[in-house]
């Protein structure tokens, strides 16, 4: 069986920035559940960020909160370590929540906290490009992973 790493959020562990989650269908993360051995991750729980915490976006290569306060190291060390699991746990593909600073697969937010898309990356999805052969996934795609 297929691993596959998956955003917390997505499976509904509260996690995110706001206390909450983002779950999958029910029906959908059955199927999920039936095609794959699901790895689920956090990197900003794992770069030691609480949960509720103030809201973050990406700018270029910093994340700052909004209030300002720049949660650069927090963001990477979560990466690094969620890239550390892949690695270990030889995971095949990746699903991950898109818009999100740290895992956005084709956008995030503007970095203004004014609500504003633009075609970027989050931190981790930008690590596992780079340092892996994993093929990644936003929950918009998830056809293409139960097909």
């Amino acid at each position: 069986m297929k691993k596959l790493l998956i955003s917390r959020c997505l499976i509904g562990d509260k996690c995110r920035y706001d206390g909450l989650n983002k779950p999958l269908p029910a029906s959908t993360l059955e199927a999920l559940k039936k095609k794959y051995e699901l790895i689920p991750i956090c990197p900003e729980v794992m770069g030691g960020l609480t949960t509720p915490r103030i809201a973050n976006e990406r700018r270029e290569n910093r994340v700052i909160r909004k209030d300002g306060v720049d949660v650069s190291k927090a963001f990477y060390d979560g990466a690094n370590q969620c890239l550390d699991i892949a690695k270990k746990t030889h995971v095949d593909i990746a699903l991950l929540k898109e818009k999100s600073p740290s895992c956005g697969v084709h956008f995030i937010y503007d970095g203004s906290f004014l609500g504003r898309l633009i075609p970027g990356e989050g931190v981790f999805k930008e690590l596992l490009r780079e340092k892996t052969d994993i093929k990644i996934y936003s929950e918009e795609e998830i056809d293409q992973l139960l097909k």
